[in-house]
């Protein structure tokens, strides 16, 4: 798998009302929620943002509260990945249930720009910016992991092996 997108670059700490806010919660539709991604953190991001853009953020991305809402506006806004430093636990847990990439990297925000072009080999943790041609390599995912985001998610894997069991 290689993934390949522009790069939109967020700071530390962007909690979950900052990926989507608390006032947009009356829907769970990925369009809908797509709509207003990150605008409280870059109002001009759900303007701009196009299929496979990839975020890079700082340390702590997806604080805050336990809301699926989040990944699911990051979803809909048809991004490719999230890199950051770190990830909220909770956050982390919810996109790979969901099947959103995620992947982490110490130092990672200071190595894009908004509008870069990264590329992702996420398998084996292979991470480029191909605008500045310098490489990165962060801990691959594991293999179980791959296998839930290959599936879309959790419950689609979930499914997947219990056809495969009864089959």
């Amino acid at each position: 798998m290689v993934i390949q997108g522009r790069v939109w670059v967020f700071g530390d700490n962007i909690d979950t009302d900052g990926i989507i806010s608390a006032r947009y919660l009356t829907t769970f539709d990925a369009e809908e929620l797509a709509r207003h991604c990150m605008e409280d953190a870059d109002p001009d991001f759900s303007l701009g943002v196009k299929p496979g853009d990839i975020i890079v953020a700082g340390k702590n991305f997806g604080c805050g509260s336990s809301r699926e809402h989040a990944v699911i506006a990051i979803k809909g806004a048809k991004i490719a990945g999230v890199l950051a430093e770190s990830f909220a636990r909770i956050f982390f847990r919810n996109a790979i249930n969901t099947g959103l990439l995620v992947m982490e990297l110490e130092g990672l925000k200071r190595m894009f720009k908004n509008g870069d072009i990264a590329k992702i080999e996420p398998w084996n943790g292979s991470i480029e910016n191909q605008t500045t041609g310098k490489k990165f390599t962060a801990k691959p995912i594991p293999s179980f992991i791959q296998d839930i985001l290959s599936s879309g998610g959790l419950l689609a894997y979930a499914k997947k092996r219990f056809v495969q069991k009864d089959g």
